[in-house]
């Protein structure tokens, strides 16, 4: 996998019976198909940021996430496809009383951990710290010097990466939708449309804080927008109904979503169109930022709740 190389990622028209009632043509970038682990925005989040470390001469990084975080997994296979150490500090310190049985249970850490990743379990207290100067040198103190990578990747080099996701070709999209995390993706978005195209952003979890993070990286730019509707509860959280919907889409286009990003996006975008939120003859663009690795730890808590489990085959 090259990280010094520019992108392009195919554009999949889909094709149900509500799109053709309501005349609005609707399309997914798969960016999820760059890579099994490092995939969609991962990729361009990370592309310039180990350039930088590179340019730093630094050999390890070191950076921050949940125990299902695909920025986790993502940063370990990248840093060991590009020669680095890397380094993941995780929230919930109860995972690391028996790292064998969590490495079993969990896909993710497993696999982050088989390609060379060393974990610190913190606290949520601790986690909480971890952008505080304090913590940063207790860890240089235990591992030496790395390069700092933030939780889920997003810093003004993630956001350049972002701006490489639309192409020439992109143009003639009305809109560009895009599931929301930490703002990164959508920054790079709206940075890179041509004037009278506009971002519809789908926050995966509650709060206001959004907006003023996004504001941080695109600075006066309007042509852009968050709907709040669509989080299912906050982040991380879903029911019978968007898992019912992600496998129906599965069912009728062969794209699987994930039920943290890209699922709570798509159900929104198609439950808008229903509602005559856009005009016909609109073309809609919806960006597919990968995390298909996160659905096997989705699975695992709907087995143990005896409820439907997303069908990844």
């Amino acid at each position: 996998m090259n990280f010094n190389t520019i992108i392009k990622t195919k554009n999949q028209q889909i094709f149900l019976p509500i799109l053709k009632e309501k005349k609005i043509e609707l399309f997914i970038k798969r960016e999820d198909l760059i890579h099994p682990f490092v995939s969609g925005n991962k990729f361009r989040k990370l592309k310039y940021n180990l350039q930088e470390a590179k340019k730093l001469k630094k050999n390890a990084l070191l950076t921050f996430g949940g125990a299902f975080s695909n920025h986790i997994l993502a940063t370990a296979v990248a840093g060991k496809l590009a020669g680095f150490k890397t380094f993941g500090i995780i929230r919930g310190d109860e995972l690391g009383k028996n790292l064998e049985e969590t490495l079993k249970e969990n896909a993710t850490l497993r696999e982050a951990h088989k390609n060379g990743m060393k974990f610190q379990f913190v606290s949520r207290e601790q986690y909480r710290q971890k952008s505080s100067f304090g913590f940063v040198e207790k860890m240089k103190n235990k591992w030496g010097d790395f390069y700092l990578i933030p939780e889920g990747g997003t810093n003004y080099l993630a956001v350049k990466g972002c701006e490489e996701i639309l192409t020439k070709e992109d143009q003639q999209f009305n809109y560009i939708c895009a599931a929301v995390g930490t703002g990164g993706t959508i920054s790079g978005l709206i940075k890179s449309l041509k004037k009278d195209q506009k971002v519809i952003g789908f926050p995966a979890l509650k709060g206001n804080f959004l907006s003023e993070e996004i504001k941080k990286y695109t600075i006066k730019n309007d042509n852009w927008s968050l709907i709040k509707d669509y989080h299912f509860g906050g982040y991380a959280k879903f029911n019978d109904h968007l898992v019912d919907f992600i496998n129906t889409f599965k069912e009728e286009t062969s794209i699987l979503l994930d039920p943290i990003y890209t699922g709570k996006m798509l159900f929104g975008i198609l439950d808008l169109i229903r509602k005559e939120h856009f005009s016909e003859g609109t073309k809609i663009l919806a960006i597919h930022t990968g995390g298909i690795q996160g659905i096997e730890g989705v699975n695992q808590k709907l087995k143990k709740l005896n409820q439907e489990i997303i069908k990844v085959l």
